[in-house]
């Protein structure tokens, strides 16, 4: 409950304190003589947005503070935002807003804690509720009229709900993976033609070993040497060998050699050893010589197998040049790309995967937005029935009222659009409610609305704002009749001007806008502020409901008004519970 409220430089407001209480607060006074501000302050400082004309023109700081009494709801979420009590077991919240040059700044606080808009949202659904004619937009925007649905199905609703939207999003990424991939199907297309034309390349260019090309150039030089091999090998063996000039050999000085050597070991025997290492040397010579001259003799000129070496180098250059530069790597790349081919492959299945698996869960969402929907229809019926009761008193006992479910494609909040479809006079067409509703009609039907929400929720201060415009009499007070019983389980703040509806008020404020003097030193002589005065005695009440009823004190205003306050007290007593 909302018990008191503070505004500092607010729009025309220099400074002002309300003291609310429990049960029907009514807010009363001329047109444009600032009730709406006091509304618009409290929205402000529960986290609504604001611009820098709301703070006082001469001034650069606007603060609104108001203070709540505490609930079980309320203290839960103080604890869990580690946020502290005050010592008189209250809630105080405040907003600060400021503004400069170039930009408008606010900061909002718990108990002198500073918390962010999000925070504030979640703390002003669990404080107060707000209810204006202007929510006719609303009543329009199936998203709403969904929204508010699902409020009245309760806990069951909105777990469907949130098993709808968990759906819808797993839903949505398999549909985005999926069109991400037909999305990537082009160039996927063209990166599998080009691996393909690669690989195939590669692939008849038999790439096995790393050291071919090095090989190749050997052969070719050996190839386009023969001849030369062929006299020089001759010219080795000659010279290790034999000589056809008849000439000394290096094995014919070897055996010199090792003929002496035998003669020294007889004498001495340690020179055995290097008579070995000659033998061994002459061995070695003879045996380089018949191989040198074997090779000599096996060489040969062959000019095809030397255009097949230059044809085969000239083709692994290219393939160097191309996915090289060396053959080492050009058979490294051919490895990965076999692998991104095969990938590519594998991708067509992998898209038939993806459409499978979007099917698979558009079904699962289907299934689930189903079944919400049905308990929307069983929601709606009870609706129906409900705020037909509801409106009956309020002299609507002839309308019709259907909550109309289409199907629509399924979205994070179910499968349907939802419209409040009304019929004010018998014998005319059920249509959509803010196409045929007059203002009087749509104040009656919110306010209905309401108090079909009334049971079970944990919102502690209701506000109207003018709920009441465009009804006059037996509406009129069908309508406080109705605020007065929602007033028996929430505090209820009005703005009306209906004296019939102040009249059955438990707290009774008259808002007056003034134009007061300012001190000499000012630059303007004159100021216009905003004065509310609480209405504590009968007489000034009294005065007050004679002023709405007739414009002015006169005898018969002030006896219709003791008329409301006498028929007032009597409808308190006869609802009181007992």
């Amino acid at each position: 409950m909302l018990l008191c409220l503070r505004i500092e430089n607010f729009a025309l407001i220099d400074h002002l304190e309300l003291d609310f209480g429990s049960g029907l607060n009514v807010l009363t006074g001329e047109t444009g003589a600032g009730k709406s501000i006091i509304l618009d302050a409290i929205d402000a400082v529960l986290g609504g947005k604001v611009s820098s004309r709301v703070i006082r023109t001469g001034t650069n700081r606007a603060i609104v503070e108001a203070t709540f009494s505490v609930t079980p709801p309320l203290a839960a979420w103080l604890s869990e935002q580690e946020i502290d009590l005050t010592d008189d077991n209250v809630v105080i919240i405040s907003r600060e807003i400021t503004t400069t040059t170039s930009n408008i700044r606010s900061r909002s606080r718990v108990n002198g804690v500073l918390v962010n808009r999000q925070l504030m949202g979640g703390l002003r659904d669990s404080l107060v509720e707000i209810t204006a004619q202007g929510q006719t937009v609303q009543v329009g925007q199936s998203a709403q009229v969904r929204d508010w649905l699902d409020l009245y199905g309760g806990d069951s609703a909105w777990q469907k709900r949130q098993n709808v939207a968990a759906a819808y999003g797993v839903y949505q990424q398999a549909r985005q993976a999926l069109e991400k991939r037909r999305i990537s199907e082009r160039e996927r297309l063209q990166q599998l033609d080009l691996l393909t034309y690669q690989v195939q390349e590669l692939g008849a260019a038999n790439l096995d070993d790393p050291q071919e090309l090095e090989q190749l150039n050997q052969e070719r030089e050996r190839l386009n040497h023969v001849v030369d091999l062929q006299q020089m090998s001759y010219k080795v063996y000659q010279a290790l060998y034999q000589d056809e000039q008849e000439s000394r050999t290096a094995a014919d000085l070897l055996a010199d050699g090792e003929m002496t050597l035998t003669h020294m070991v007889e004498y001495d025997s340690q020179l055995q050893s290097l008579l070995e290492l000659v033998r061994d040397a002459i061995a070695a010579v003879m045996e380089v010589g018949r191989q040198i001259n074997a090779y000599g003799e096996a060489l040969e000129a062959d000019p095809q197998r030397l255009e097949e070496v230059d044809e085969r180098i000239r083709e692994l250059k290219q393939i160097c040049r191309k996915y090289g530069p060396t053959l080492t790597e050009a058979i490294a790349y051919y490895e990965v790309i076999q692998g991104e081919l095969a990938a590519l492959n594998d991708s067509e299945q992998a898209i038939e995967t993806l459409e499978q698996q979007e099917q698979l869960y558009l079904q699962e969402l289907l299934q689930v937005s189903q079944k919400l929907t049905q308990l929307r229809r069983q929601t709606a019926a009870h609706l129906e029935s409900r705020l037909l009761a509801q409106l009956k008193p309020l002299a609507m006992d002839k309308v019709k009222f259907q909550v109309e479910i289409m199907p629509i494609a399924p979205t994070a909040t179910g499968a349907d659009k939802i419209t409040f479809m009304f019929s004010p006079n018998p014998g005319e067409p059920i249509q959509p409610l803010t196409e045929i509703a007059s203002g009087g009609e749509m104040s009656r039907f919110l306010l209905a609305l309401k108090a079909c929400f009334n049971q079970g929720n944990e919102v502690g201060t209701m506000v109207f704002d003018e709920i009441d415009v465009g009804v006059s009499g037996r509406v009129a007070q069908a309508i406080a009749e109705k605020l007065h019983q929602l007033s028996q389980g929430h505090q209820v703040l009005c703005v009306t001007h209906q004296p019939l509806v102040a009249a059955m008020a438990d707290r009774h404020f008259r808002v007056d806008k003034l134009v007061i003097n300012k001190p000499r030193n000012s630059h303007d002589e004159q100021r216009t502020v905003v004065r509310v005065t609480s209405l504590d005695n009968l007489t000034t009440r009294r005065e007050e409901l004679a002023q709405l009823a007739g414009g002015k004190s006169a005898n018969e205003a002030i006896a219709f008004a003791e008329s409301l306050l006498l028929q007032a007290a009597n409808h308190r007593e006869t609802t009181q519970p007992q």
